[in-house]
């Protein structure tokens, strides 16, 4: 037989070197968010966290992705804020059960790895940590050639945090007559993106670049702005003994979303004209021509987290919020259920 040639890995499109690069970029950026109780470096077969101070600790644990948001990332090469999105998409979803976040561990998956990007990624992630208080301690970094088209890659987490057993949020003590309040969103979020992107980029026909003055912006900018965290106002409320529940207004809207935290036998009453909602989503809602199911359950509207209150402490929720510069609106209520009703929220 004749001499083979040698193939190596790097010729079915996995550069080990780079990946070198990328995890010292990422090491680098995940650092900053390490305190006294990360026990592991990055690099690591398992990432290690101390957890102490508790008396009967309840973990709560949740992952997510960033979705089609990341499609906008690409068009434009910025791609420094959608580890922001992810960290503080999975931060909202454990503290709505009163939990403070510990730790996070991500998994960027690429055709072929670009170190800078990776780089770009690891630094919203850890700039996200830092604001939230957890450790970015941990991940994965797949290369895998063929799989994803040029230049596009998936973001995804897991988020770990802890609350004393006695003081889960539950939603267990939300009755009629509470009051719901609603704290803003910064435009879409993480959800909703195949419609807006096929809305506006092929129905519209915009470019990303393109300036909207009804906007205020570009279509880009529009887009990527950052999943906010509600953290700092759900701990407030909590601490203070405001808040019986809270919902995360994700993919499926306020409709979807509140019942997650009512209790059986209850639904939301919301008030459509308590708020302004904001002119990307009446864009979008033109564009489609969108009957009002549709639009509710595929965007949040501006609505970002709904909080349940007594109605008894509502003012005194309210304040705290204020004194706390966080925005908000008192959206509805809790009732009940009436007979034969089909749906959990009510929209008046």
């Amino acid at each position: 037989m004749g001499s083979r040639k040698t193939v190596l890995y790097q010729d079915a499109g996995v550069n080990i070197d780079e990946a070198g690069r990328a995890v010292r970029l990422i090491r680098k950026h995940a650092r900053t968010t390490f305190g006294p109780r990360v026990l592991t470096d990055i690099g690591s077969f398992g990432a290690g966290f101390r957890l102490s101070g508790w008396r009967e600790p309840v973990l709560v644990s949740s992952a997510d992705g960033v979705g089609t948001k990341l499609k906008v990332a690409f068009l434009t090469g910025k791609h420094d804020t959608v580890g922001q999105d992810l960290v503080n998409h999975c931060v909202n979803d454990i503290a709505v059960q009163g939990a403070r976040p510990l730790f996070f561990l991500d998994y960027f998956a690429v055709g072929k790895l670009d170190a800078a990007v990776a780089g770009q990624v690891a630094a919203g992630l850890a700039r996200a940590c830092r604001q939230n208080g957890c450790a970015l301690i941990g991940g994965e970094t797949a290369e895998m050639p063929g799989f994803y088209a040029p230049g596009e890659y998936d973001l995804a987490g897991f988020i770990v945090g802890a609350v004393e057993r006695r003081k889960m949020i539950t939603g267990s003590q939300i009755r009629a007559g509470d009051v719901l309040l609603a704290l803003p969103s910064t435009g879409l979020h993480t959800n909703g993106y195949s419609l807006a992107r096929k809305l506006l980029f092929e129905v519209a026909g915009f470019a990303p670049d393109l300036f909207v003055p009804h906007l205020g912006c570009t279509v880009a900018e529009e887009l990527l702005k950052v999943h906010r965290s509600y953290l700092g106002a759900i701990q407030a409320l909590h601490a203070a003994g405001l808040l019986k529940g809270a919902a995360h207004i994700t993919g499926g809207g306020i409709t979807d979303n509140t019942p997650r935290m009512l209790p059986s036998g209850l639904v939301a009453e919301i008030e459509t004209s308590s708020w302004k909602i904001p002119p990307v989503f009446e864009l979008l809602r033109s564009l489609g021509n969108l009957p009002d199911e549709d639009y509710r359950r595929t965007f949040n509207l501006g609505v970002g987290m709904i909080l349940a209150v007594a109605a008894s402490k509502a003012a005194a929720a309210g304040r705290l919020l204020e004194n706390i510069r966080e925005p908000y609106w008192k959206i509805g209520r809790v009732i009940a259920a009436p007979r034969g009703a089909k749906t959990r929220v009510i929209y008046r």
